[in-house]
């Protein structure tokens, strides 16, 4: 009875319910990180999105909204699968609006004005725009951020100018949202990769393929591929002991089995983020990382660092959280615990019809319906599988009748063989990122054609997307979609050759692209 006790005593002050224990430090560097990721993120949006949703872009926001009222002539049912702002207006003028709106909440969230107010603007921004991206929003990238910010919402300080906040210091249940948001994402990308349908994680193979699969892997992915396989082997130990091992160690190991978390956390995002690119989810996870401290463990960690005038300062600035709630809060409490509700019906639901054949189908379940396409309640199924090889679409046009062909050029992915991709995250290179997804799992159908069409009638919005114009004069007479595989080379081989990759051309995508079969 006393080791129950015990335990349930640890998962209290895990989550926030324990009144001696303050967070206003974590929150304000969290709130920063998640600030600093969003303005990375409307950053890309103002230099992608008119080629991606602007009315001569590659998925025209207007003509989905138009098609949206056709199909769903109920207002109700049109917002539940379609949360948008641009069911209002889709001009050209409120897609500029909302991507520079975003960018100066994203700004003032990272400057502490009015938290509270630019998270909401962030979630709801973001929100619109993934709702009207279909291919270019299909990763786990947007729906974590959105489901941060609008927890994030409740957690941060009240006021305009609220500093530290500790005159708002977070209630205990918006603690306890934060950090379960958190133990989601380690746990659930642990036991989909222990049961899931790839066998690379049992088989300790999965690295060596992650690591040459990866949509935009840096010069570091190329030099751990080819590392010893009893590397590789402890990779995913280490793998399961940041995703398994460490949110138990958060849940019941106390402050120390906190601090264990945090380091091998942020380490194993670090690895990540440095070989993978993949945005800035790893970032934001490592943000989000930082909710296992508290003001006392931060404090305690100067002290050992001889830090005495900062950690007392730290000290002394810190308010426990208000355990009892005011009357504007019981809403927002009653609205968290419905929140935490869905958290655990939704990766019952997504990964139990995964793993176990016959349980409901997320697509049809009729309480997914009424939120999933808000984005807010997600399963985060990290890294579960990849694909087999590394096969890319590439453009190449021709202004001679086909006697010579010029790519070309992306910004980030590999396409030269001796040129690796730049350390990008936590940028993302939507455009570049969503080929690979749409090649590697066929929704590319109209998507890549479309892309040549617009390469063939030489538009600038969708020219932008690419290094250069390899036809600045005029545009070509036909336009190839290539598929190509990428393998590294061996070690050898690029000491003395310079190349990084070996391309083989798989075929044609589509039949080419000319001006009489547009």
């Amino acid at each position: 009875m006393s080791l129950v006790k015990a335990a349930w005593t640890q998962l209290t002050t895990f989550g926030g319910f324990d009144r001696e224990t303050s967070y206003l430090w974590p929150r304000w560097v969290v709130l920063r990180g998640v600030g600093l990721v969003y303005v990375v993120i409307f950053t890309g949006m103002l230099q992608e999105g008119r080629a991606l949703g602007g009315p001569h872009g590659l998925r025209p926001i207007a003509d989905y909204c138009a098609l949206a009222e056709q199909i769903l002539p109920n207002v109700f049912v049109r917002i539940l699968r379609l949360p948008t702002l641009f069911l209002i207006s889709s001009d050209p003028l409120m897609i500029s609006a909302l991507a520079w709106g975003g960018l100066a909440a994203a700004i003032a969230l990272v400057l502490n004005l009015w938290p509270r107010l630019a998270l909401f603007a962030c979630w709801a921004i973001l929100l619109s725009f993934v709702g009207v991206w279909r291919e270019f929003a299909s990763t786990l990238n947007d729906p974590l951020m959105l489901e941060t910010a609008l927890l994030c919402i409740p957690f941060a300080p009240a006021g305009l100018r609220p500093g530290l906040g500790a005159a708002s210091p977070p209630r205990p249940i918006t603690v306890f949202m934060m950090r379960w948001l958190l133990i989601r994402i380690m746990l659930t990308a642990g036991l989909v990769k222990v049961f899931g349908s790839d066998p690379g994680w049992r088989d300790f193979t999965f690295m060596e393929r992650m690591y040459e699969t990866s949509p935009a892997p840096t010069v570091l992915a190329y030099y751990a591929y080819h590392l010893p396989r009893a590397w590789h082997v402890g990779e995913i130990l280490f793998t399961f002991s940041a995703e398994l091992l460490a949110p138990l160690l958060a849940l019941w190991g106390g402050r120390r089995g906190r601090a264990i978390a945090v380091v091998t956390w942020t380490l194993f995002q670090l690895g990540i983020q440095l070989t993978g690119n993949f945005a800035w989810l790893n970032t934001a996870a490592i943000a989000l990382g930082l909710l296992l401290l508290d003001d006392q463990m931060i404090a305690a960690g100067l002290r050992r660092l001889r830090l005495g005038g900062w950690a007392d300062r730290c000290a002394s600035l810190s308010r426990p959280a208000s355990a009892l709630p005011g009357r504007r809060f019981i809403v927002v409490g009653a609205l968290l615990w419905l929140h935490f509700g869905l958290t655990i019906y939704s990766p019952v639901v997504v990964l139990g019809g995964k793993l176990v054949p016959g349980l409901p189908n997320p697509r049809t379940e009729p309480l997914q319906f009424l939120f999933r396409d808000f984005r807010s309640a997600n399963c985060y199924s990290l890294y579960v599988t990849t694909s087999p090889a590394h096969d890319e679409v590439e453009f190449a046009g021709s202004n001679d009748g086909g006697v010579t062909w010029r790519p070309y050029p992306f910004r980030y992915k590999p396409q030269r063989q001796d040129r690796m991709s730049p350390f990008l995250a936590p940028r993302f290179g939507r455009f570049e990122a969503s080929l690979q997804i749409v090649l590697d799992d066929g929704t590319g159908g109209s998507l890549i054609p479309g892309i040549a069409r617009e390469l063939l009638q030489g538009n600038p919005d969708v020219l932008g997307l690419f290094a250069s114009n390899p036809f600045p004069d005029a545009p070509p007479g036909v336009v190839r979609m290539l598929v190509c595989r990428y393998t590294y080379t061996d070690l050898k081989t690029h000491r003395d050759t310079g190349r990084y990759w070996n391309k083989v051309y798989l075929g044609e995508y589509a039949p080419p692209v000319t001006a009489a079969r547009q």
